[in-house]
């Protein structure tokens, strides 16, 4: 059975490539282009993965759904996918479980992510 990816992004160019790339590679994905989008979905079925972009309507968005996805059930593996560092200077990482338990991701990629970079990070979360 296919893993079920939560994506959300408010790029529809690249939410709409992400998607299509991860249904090719064989995983179920919903999309969502807003936060109130991503909530309804996680209030109806569980995900497996979510890939979160950080701004999205608002600038912090991506990181107060981190927070909420982990609320709801921490075992579900976190990938904010964000091009904030090149949009706002703004530098920080998840590598680290002190930076982890701030950001509540249980990892990051800069944007614009390599398609293969992605697949090896979801892989690694999903321990394919």
């Amino acid at each position: 059975m296919a893993k079920t990816i939560l994506l959300v992004d408010d790029d529809p160019d690249y939410r709409e490539q992400m998607q299509m790339q991860l249904e090719t590679a064989g995983y179920a994905v919903n999309a969502a282009d807003s936060l109130a989008e991503a909530r309804a979905l996680l209030q109806k079925q569980r995900f497996d993965l979510a890939l979160v972009d950080l701004m999205l309507e608002e600038m912090d968005g991506g990181f107060t759904l981190c927070y909420q996805i982990k609320k709801m059930d921490k075992n579900i593996p976190v990938l904010l996918v964000t091009a904030v560092t090149s949009e706002t200077g703004l530098n920080f990482d998840a590598a680290t479980e002190e930076e982890r338990s701030w950001v509540k991701a249980d990892g990051l990629l800069a944007k614009p992510v390599r398609f293969e970079q992605l697949q090896r990070e979801i892989k690694r979360l999903l321990n394919e």
